[in-house]
């Protein structure tokens, strides 16, 4: 078959999501698989990608020896470490191309359609990412230990920390830390034990109760989710300081902390023209480009 394929994939911690169109770009599939953060391990990573990928075949009605004129593009968290890219890459695929950039990339390539503008991930972690006149920089992103501010998971990390406070009597406890408390049997030792196995994605599934609270106007959510709101609006700032002329959030909190933003940048807030997954399928197409004929 002579006909050209592109793929987009979208590398998560928890799945893959795949979506295949024709050269014209019409839908032809789309498929899921499992856990494909590429510092995993990459013969677990390819086998998501592949389910994936397959799934998304047969939806179109196509075979596996199609993938042999496909163009695929991947957008994954981890992306940015040259290490895990090379691993991933070590081992053999069945495309025609394969082109891989971070998450954060084909955000902004769907987002702006590779033009002037940023985006601005806040989910579990967070990260900026855009500017203008092909020139785009990161802002953020590395990591709730040291950055991924207004994140969930810093979100999460702050709600204990403050929990501990009240519980110490060093500032007045409130419902939320009362809540949070009780979690743990308002037990602090039960807290530290669970500190110290946990990842970023525990620490955000507490960010909705935060949320909630800050929302009923409880002063420990609303102090919290005000300094969350600052630390989003800081990389916002810079991005537009970057010279991009408007920014899409994306991520599960982006629309809950919008209203915690500041009028400003309220107003040069705009939606995706499309997603992270046609970001990666316009990636695809950018590679096969470039591909020696």
């Amino acid at each position: 078959m002579s006909e050209s394929f592109f793929l987009g994939i979208d590398g998560g911690g928890t799945k893959c999501r795949a979506r295949l169109r024709d050269a014209k770009g019409n839908l032809l599939g789309e498929g899921t698989g499992g856990p494909s953060n590429i510092r995993l391990d990459p013969d677990m990573v390819w086998a998501s990608i592949l389910t994936a990928c397959r799934e998304a075949l047969a939806q179109a009605g196509l075979q596996d020896s199609d993938l042999k004129a496909t163009h695929a593009g991947m957008g994954a968290a981890g992306a940015g470490q040259t290490s895990a890219v090379e691993r991933l890459l070590s081992r053999p695929h069945p495309f025609a191309s394969f082109a891989i950039d971070t998450d954060a990339h084909t955000a902004w390539l769907g987002a702006f359609n590779g033009g002037d503008g940023a985006i601005l991930i806040v989910g579990t972690g967070s990260c900026g990412y855009g500017g203008a006149n092909g020139q785009c920089h990161y802002v953020g992103g590395w990591g709730y230990e040291i950055s991924d501010e207004g994140s969930g998971s810093t979100i999460g990390r702050e709600v204990l920390r403050r929990s501990v406070w009240a519980q110490d009597g060093r500032i007045p406890s409130s419902p939320l830390s009362e809540a949070v408390l009780r979690d743990f049997n308002n037990s602090l030792e039960a807290m530290i034990d669970w500190v110290g196995k946990a990842r970023p994605s525990d620490y955000a599934t507490y960010a909705p109760l935060v949320l909630e609270h800050a929302n009923r106007r409880d002063p420990l959510g609303m102090a919290i989710i005000e300094e969350a709101a600052t630390g989003v609006a800081r990389i916002a700032t810079r991005l537009l300081e970057l010279s991009a002329p408007a920014i899409c959030l994306f991520g599960g909190l982006a629309e809950p902390l919008k209203p915690w933003l500041p009028p400003p940048l309220q107003t040069v807030i705009v939606p995706p023209a499309a997603d992270a997954l046609d970001g990666a399928i316009l990636l695809g197409r950018e590679a096969s480009k470039r591909r020696p004929k």
